[in-house]
């Protein structure tokens, strides 16, 4: 009756333990070679998600929030490069045209977007919420890029219009660098970051 007991106390703890969130190394699947060409799984380990989980914690706002975002983001792709061929991927589509590993938009819109959710789930994002990747063009999608919204304040009454939405375009720089932020009306006229 004892062991049944023990076995009973076991069971119950771990499946607690797995309904408050205890959680272990996190598995994202990266796109690159065009289009999603290609995709691997790479695995963050429980240390480096808790590590930028840390660095998430110091954003005491929402511009605070994207810088480390931007920072953040760059350390996953590094982390990634570690596991997969995007190590080799640069800003933009020329300077690694070929090479095995390279990433259009369309890999960093959706790779970017699933690092996001990564977070997200994690709560390392308090002032933003992940939206479906945004395109440009003027008839039809140029290019591709993940996007965050700015969460409406609490004590702002609903019938405010009060939508902040920003790009996070990793595409623009190389793998392991700051992925920029840009507002998304800003980006949609064209605008790029000055990388």
């Amino acid at each position: 009756m004892l062991r049944n007991c023990l076995r009973n106390a076991l069971c119950t703890a771990l499946l607690w333990l797995a309904a408050t969130g205890v959680q272990a190394e996190e598995s994202v699947s990266v796109c690159f070679n065009y289009s999603c060409a290609e995709e691997q799984a790479v695995v963050f380990s429980e240390q480096q998600v808790a590590q930028v989980q840390d660095v998430m914690r110091k954003a005491e706002t929402s511009e605070q929030e994207r810088v480390l975002l931007s920072l953040v983001l760059g350390q996953l792709y590094a982390w990634a490069g570690q596991q997969s061929p995007i190590a080799a991927d640069r800003g933009g589509n020329f300077d690694d045209d070929e090479v095995p590993g390279r990433m259009d938009c369309i890999d960093h819109s959706t790779t970017t977007t699933r690092l996001l959710r990564m977070l997200d789930r994690r709560g390392a994002l308090n002032f933003h919420r992940v939206l479906e990747p945004a395109w440009r063009g003027l008839f039809f999608p140029t290019h591709y890029s993940a996007q965050i919204e700015v969460i409406r304040p609490f004590m702002m009454p609903a019938e405010t219009e009060y939508i902040q939405r920003f790009v996070v375009d990793s595409w623009f720089v190389a793998n392991g660098e700051p992925a920029p932020v840009l507002p998304l009306d800003e980006w949609m006229e064209g605008g790029d970051p000055d990388v």
